[in-house]
């Protein structure tokens, strides 16, 4: 067996935190990593003391609303923002941090990734959003795309 290399290694993390997300169409799992060090964690699904989606069913579904559409007309937190959350309640920097996630960010998570000053993605997915991408390549941010790397 082969030592990963940190990025496998971190990425092989998001996926076993993506096995904690209630959402009933994607789940996707997200760490911020500084200096080889994971800073924080999080997993898409609904705001914490809310019903989950198993319970309420999917809101997008129910509107017959495809990947990379209105992304604002979900129930659940995404991936990134739930790491970015989590790295605000305790307190956490994550400026010139790496987000390693089982799926590339939307655009409404690149924003916010950008104004936190992430340097780095790297994902195991393309989420299909041009302009999540475009934002990203304008502000500098390098990204990543590791498909097919074995978990």
């Amino acid at each position: 067996m082969s030592r990963p290399s940190w990025d496998e290694y971190f990425l092989s993390i998001a996926r076993e935190v993506s096995r904690r997300s209630t959402c009933l169409r994607r789940q996707v799992g997200a760490i911020l990593v500084k200096d080889k060090r994971i800073l924080t964690t999080g997993y898409n699904g609904a705001p914490r003391g809310l019903q989950h989606c198993e319970v309420t069913g999917c809101l997008r579904d129910k509107l017959g609303l495809a990947p990379g559409e209105r992304v604002e007309l979900c129930r659940g937190l995404h991936a990134e923002m739930n790491a970015l959350l989590q790295g605000a309640i305790h307190g956490v920097q994550v400026e010139g941090a790496t987000l390693y996630s089982t799926d590339s960010p939307c655009v409404s998570c690149a924003k916010m990734l950008i104004n936190c000053g992430v340097r780095r993605i790297v994902s195991a997915g393309d989420y299909p959003d041009a302009l999540a991408k475009e934002m990203l390549a304008a502000a500098g941010v390098e990204v990543v795309l590791m498909e097919g790397n074995p978990a």
